[in-house]
């Protein structure tokens, strides 16, 4: 077996210094009494748009799913394995979340991949053509869009894919209950990692910057 790569032992050491022991007892609450998170993001796996980082948050304050493109596919009971519903199927019924919150970000590779659905696979499976493929008629609706630039439609894509997921997520019947019971918020964010600029989503889908 190869050698554990050293910069992350060398990541570890630093986190051992600069964050645990200094929160030694935040660390060992969670671990007797477990999490209590208020809030879930649904976030790409992106190295470049980690939610913790972003949103400065410590050990236990947010639930976090990463996934391509932050996608969340419609609720689907068919007995199939379901990574993405499991986890907020967890976060809702489990840990009592009060906030979704959909990330999407600048430069996605995921969603530049939607708006090229004939690019070759990248590997044996085509595992992301085919989770990408759920948002096929959002990434057709876009691609109708000719005086855009590339970099244009891409944004718009990112933007749109939010909305779609947040659609999607409704589709949860509990997720819907509780949010006509005003138990649970669900929140749109885009984040632009060439600038460090947050968009959030309003009732209307449209994108703001919020005062710093």
């Amino acid at each position: 077996m190869d050698r554990f790569p050293a910069f992350l032992l060398d990541g570890y050491k630093s986190f051992m210094s600069d964050r645990y022991d200094p929160e030694q007892g935040r660390y060992r609450e969670l671990a007797d009494r477990g999490q209590s998170p208020t809030t879930m993001i649904i976030a790409c796996c992106d190295s470049r748009a980690a939610p913790e980082t972003i949103f400065s948050a410590g050990p236990g304050e947010m639930f976090v799913l990463r996934n391509v493109a932050n996608l969340v596919p419609p609720f689907q009971p068919d007995g199939g394995q379901h990574g993405t519903s499991a986890a907020i199927e967890f976060a809702v019924a489990a840990l009592e979340i009060s906030n979704i919150v959909v990330m999407g970000h600048g430069r996605c590779g995921g969603i530049k991949a939607a708006l090229a659905p004939d690019a070759s696979p990248l590997a044996q499976g085509d595992f992301i053509g085919k989770w990408m493929a759920m948002l096929a008629p959002v990434s057709e609706e876009v691609s109708k869009y000719t005086l855009l630039t590339n970099k244009e439609r891409q944004t718009m894509l990112e933007r749109f894919s939010i909305r779609n997921s947040i659609n999607n997520l409704r589709t949860f019947p509990y997720v819907k209950r509780l949010e006509d019971e005003g138990k649970l918020a669900i929140h749109g964010a885009w984040f632009d990692i060439s600038t460090g600029e947050l968009w959030v989503m309003n009732d209307d889908g449209d994108f703001y910057r919020p005062d710093a």
